[in-house]
């Protein structure tokens, strides 16, 4: 199968948009840096890079005849934002698990962000007070269990849908659609930078862009810059997700390990809590190009960029795709370091 033989529900506007970051890009001296804005993808609660994912997962649980999604995060989760969102438009139920996966110590923690939205939009949510851990959660298990008990239909969605079967179509399909905004654009991104947790957004780029080597494209990095702080599980993870992935849309051999590449040096020691780098990061972004990202993933990966530019890493002359992936409601609940 291709990626065009999967159904998919249309929950976007379209293509996200494409545009350069020319004031970044002098700044840094370096490569020319350009982003995919995945935090302006929709009209459903902000959007979001799992938005894009649900796409391809929405037809699995209509056929299932499912009246309610079940799904799990942290309190200031983007995922369960967005499956609420999705939940609301769709008419459904929707049960969300939010652990405390970040001890950040901000009393407004699980009142503000998305977790408010979440709320806003209709979601039961329950708070659970377990940590951080990318693998499948029994808090999650236990949910569906009660909504089925309780008479409900579940359809079981794990944390941003990776270790779901569908999960990796979302950013396979991504790729494509890279590639016909290149030809409009007449440029080619050789280095693709993107943030990585639980690996389904990441895997789903590595396929897919596998999947358009194979069929005579151009090769080109996919950089994931971890920010799981658990960076063993969230490499296999990709690794694992990227390969069933791949299979999927119908790439025949395995993947090569320089296509899995998962970079260490920006998470800091703690899922979700943001370092001096991270900071800086997002300061940098906004004053230099008025785009607004966050402390959990998208500073961290906009850290990596800048540093992995300056030193080199990425050659001058690289052409590189910064892939926004939403995010900034959970700036809410870390007012206190911009004070």
């Amino acid at each position: 199968m291709a990626i065009t033989d999967f159904e998919r529900y249309p929950l976007t506007f379209g293509p996200s948009p494409v545009h350069r970051l020319d004031r970044l890009s002098r700044h840094l001296g370096g490569a020319q840096v350009w982003a995919k804005r995945e935090d302006v993808n929709s009209g459903l609660a902000f959007g979001g890079n799992k938005t894009r994912k649900l796409e391809y997962i929405v037809p699995d649980a209509l056929a299932e005849g499912a009246d309610t999604l079940v799904s799990i995060g942290g309190y200031q989760s983007n995922h369960t934002r967005q499956v609420a969102a999705v939940a609301a438009k769709l008419g459904l139920k929707c049960r969300l698990v939010q652990e405390k996966w970040v001890d950040w110590d901000d009393p407004v923690n699980d009142k503000v962000g998305n977790i408010l939205l979440s709320r806003i939009m209709g979601a039961d949510v329950r708070l659970d007070p377990h940590g951080f851990d990318i693998g499948i959660r029994r808090s999650w298990e236990d949910a569906i269990a009660e909504v089925e008990a309780s008479g409900g239909r579940p359809y079981a969605i794990p944390a941003g849908a990776s270790e779901h079967k569908l999960g990796g179509l979302g950013f396979a399909n991504w790729a494509h659609e890279v590639v016909e905004q290149e030809k409009d654009l007449g440029v080619f991104f050789d280095t693709i930078v993107v943030c990585t947790v639980t690996g389904s957004t990441h895997a789903g780029m590595i396929a897919g862009f596998a999947a358009l080597e194979d069929a005579g494209g151009r090769p080109r990095r996919v950089i994931g810059i971890d920010a799981s702080a658990t960076l063993e599980k969230t490499r296999e993870q990709v690794g694992r997700i990227a390969r069933s992935t791949a299979k999927l849309i119908g790439v025949e051999r395995d993947l090569r390990d320089d296509e899995v590449t998962v970079l260490e040096g920006w998470a800091g020691d703690h899922y979700g809590i943001p370092v001096e780098s991270t900071i800086q990061a997002i300061k940098l972004s906004g004053r230099l190009e008025g785009m607004i990202i966050d402390p959990v993933y998208e500073g961290k990966s906009m850290a990596g960029l800048i540093d992995l530019i300056t030193s080199g890493e990425i050659e001058r002359d690289s052409t590189v795709l910064y892939a926004h992936l939403g995010g900034q409601p959970a700036l809410n609940a870390y007012s206190g370091i911009f004070g």
